[in-house]
């Protein structure tokens, strides 16, 4: 009787002990599989790098780029050969505002007005009010022998000079026209090559 007691006292410690080891080897198990916690990293702020305005000589230098890419264009030349910046600057401001007979402002000018004060602002000459008086008080030269800054002259109606322009380069002048307002042309395009009359210089 005691003998069996102490059988079934010890079957039932030896069952608490394998339970009791399971159970601990499971929780190591567990603990050792549990994801590390995550710990973020500070983030570090990066320093602002202040952005440096251009100078008005880097502006400057940039539209003196863009203005010599764009006459360049019109007329059909290397950029290398718009040196003038304040011939095509002063173009440039006046271009496309529209015709208008013995109109002197951006609200309207006619031809001999643009040439006068194309002249006075770039050139420092003064010419007359009229087509006309400006061909008679310049020098007469040949197509052949136009520079830049000279005029030329058109005899569109009538029998006398009616029409000036101011020459360019490569064939091309700029001048109010009637249609379009301030623009540059061909002296080659058949409109003006039927009236052209002749080329002057400022004396």
């Amino acid at each position: 009787m005691h003998t069996h007691l102490h059988i079934k006292c010890a079957a039932l410690f030896c069952t608490i002990l394998f339970f009791s080891a399971c159970k601990h080897h499971q929780t190591a198990v567990s603990s050792s599989k549990a994801p590390a916690k995550k710990t973020d990293s500070p983030k570090v702020k990066e320093p602002k790098v202040a952005k440096s305005e251009p100078t008005p000589e880097t502006k400057k230098q940039e539209g003196s780029s863009v203005l010599r890419a764009t006459y360049a264009e019109r007329l059909g030349v290397p950029e290398e050969q718009i040196t003038n910046q304040k011939l095509y600057q002063f173009i440039d401001d006046w271009y496309a505002v529209p015709y208008k007979y013995a109109g002197k402002d951006k609200h309207g000018i006619d031809c001999s007005g643009f040439t006068g004060i194309l002249c006075a602002t770039v050139y420092n000459k003064k010419v007359s009010a009229s087509s006309k008086a400006i061909y008679e008080e310049t020098k007469r030269i040949s197509m052949s022998d136009l520079k830049e800054g000279d005029l030329v002259f058109f005899v569109i109606n009538g029998k006398s000079v009616s029409h000036v322009g101011v020459y360019l380069q490569h064939n091309k002048f700029v001048h109010a026209s009637t249609r379009r307002g301030v623009i540059i042309s061909d002296l080659d395009e058949p409109y003006y090559k039927k009236y052209y009359h002749g080329a002057g210089r400022i004396k």
